[in-house]
């Protein structure tokens, strides 16, 4: 079976993935806003970084930016906010002045413990119609989308390495 515009099912059927995923994600990030963030004032990408620290403990940006998959960018403008909020704590690394730590405050793991069964009971409501092992599987899925896109998608923009034309004696 064909597309319309002559794209075949293959490509049709991915494309829908894509889709899908992107709007499960979209209506799933706006009801957990709505949901449990509202409450706090808190965004999603705010209540990721708080989780990524409540979770790992006192971490270098770096790699609470990789984790919580934002850029470094966007967690520097998240950070002073959840600073000024009083639920992070931001502070020179002891060995390496250029890199900077990331930790809660009380106030920051009183507002996780605050929110966390909240969030847990909104999840089992977004779930609710998987069953375990499709949770599972459909985790192990995105994971794989998540990590291919990850290792390969930066190259993949890239495109192959310029060539260069030899006009003579120089190159253009």
């Amino acid at each position: 079976m064909s597309h319309p515009l002559g794209h075949t099912t293959v490509l049709t059927a991915r494309t829908a993935v894509v889709a899908a995923l992107c709007r499960a994600g979209s209506v799933v990030r706006q009801h957990l806003e709505n949901s449990v963030l509202r409450g706090a004032d808190l965004t999603w990408t705010a209540f990721v970084v708080l989780r990524v620290v409540w979770v790992r403990g006192e971490s270098e940006t770096r790699h609470v930016a990789r984790e919580a998959g934002i850029s470094k960018g966007t967690l520097t403008g998240v950070s002073r906010t959840l600073e000024r909020r009083g639920f992070i704590r931001r502070s020179d690394h002891p060995c390496d002045g250029r890199l900077v730590l990331l930790d809660l405050t009380a106030d920051g793991e009183a507002l996780m413990l605050r929110l966390s069964p909240k969030m847990d009971e909104e999840v089992a409501y977004v779930t609710a119609r998987l069953s375990d092992e499709e949770c599972r599987s459909v985790t192990e899925v995105l994971w794989r989308v998540v990590h291919h896109v990850e290792e390969r998608g930066e190259e993949r923009l890239q495109g192959p390495p310029p060539t260069t034309v030899n006009r003579g004696d120089r190159q253009v």
